[in-house]
């Protein structure tokens, strides 16, 4: 498995502590399968800079210290960046780092909202070569009562990557919900760990990927599987036709 979003990188946001507990966060990985990382830290987002050429040595330390330790275990570089209106230019000036140097770029909405500068911004972004790609949706609180505005977004173009943990409901059965509605309405691209530790937000992706082949069958886990090896590999991700969330009607009693 490939996991493109996690917080494994020693202390540089509210990932990993040390390089003591990325190692421990690389053993858990590969215990579930996983031999490729994305590490994403954070970064502009109130409470961290993590810029691009700073990650890249903070890849390169922890590559060789996991060689050293002989854990089968490959990081690539990214970055998990809070949407601000700037983007673009911080690409250019070399701040901002796409995934694996790919045209793949996260983008981190607020917790409790969508910028309404969003949908201009996916389309700078586009225009300017890069694939944003919206890292859990199904946590924002907008989206959780508008799942429209994620369907906008994604008719324009944007990719969506929903959270392990959401899939599997440790996020509660509200996230869970949507989590799923996203997945049945095509609505979302990516399934990753955004794994920071190896307790409270720990991989959880073999459980999520079960989770998917039990109530959506194995072509969908080839679909999620596929889609992080293509964007690994720089190439092109091809979503479905995507669609709006159903909302359910309940019958009550008269």
């Amino acid at each position: 498995m490939i996991d493109i979003h996690c917080h494994i990188l020693p202390n540089v946001d509210d990932g990993a502590a040390d390089m003591e507990a990325s190692l421990q966060m690389a053993r858990q990985a590969v215990s579930q399968g996983i031999e490729v990382i994305i590490a994403t830290p954070h970064h502009a987002n109130g409470s961290y800079l993590n810029e691009k050429q700073a990650i890249i040595e903070r890849v390169d330390e922890l590559n060789e210290r996991l060689s050293l330790e002989q854990i089968p275990l490959v990081i690539y570089p990214g970055q998990e960046t809070r949407v601000h209106g700037e983007m673009v230019e911080a690409l250019s000036r070399g701040e901002m780092l796409p995934l694996n140097y790919s045209s793949y770029v996260f983008v981190e909405l607020p917790s409790n909202h969508v910028p309404r500068y969003t949908n201009k911004l996916v389309f700078d972004l586009q225009v300017n070569g890069y694939t944003p790609i919206i890292v859990h949706p199904e946590r924002n609180k907008e989206i959780i009562d508008n799942p429209d505005l994620l369907y906008q977004l994604v008719k324009s173009g944007a990719l969506t990557q929903v959270t392990a943990a959401s899939v599997i409901g440790k996020f509660g059965k509200k996230i869970e919900k949507l989590t799923n509605q996203l997945i049945e309405a095509n609505l979302t691209h990516f399934l990753a760990s955004d794994a920071h530790n190896t307790t409270t937000r720990a991989f959880c992706l073999d459980a999520a990927y079960q989770y998917v082949e039990k109530n959506y069958g194995m072509d969908m886990v080839y679909y999620f599987d596929d889609n992080s090896r293509i964007l690994v590999a720089g190439e092109t991700v091809v979503g479905d036709v995507p669609e709006p969330v159903k909302r359910k009607k309940f019958l009550g009693l008269f």
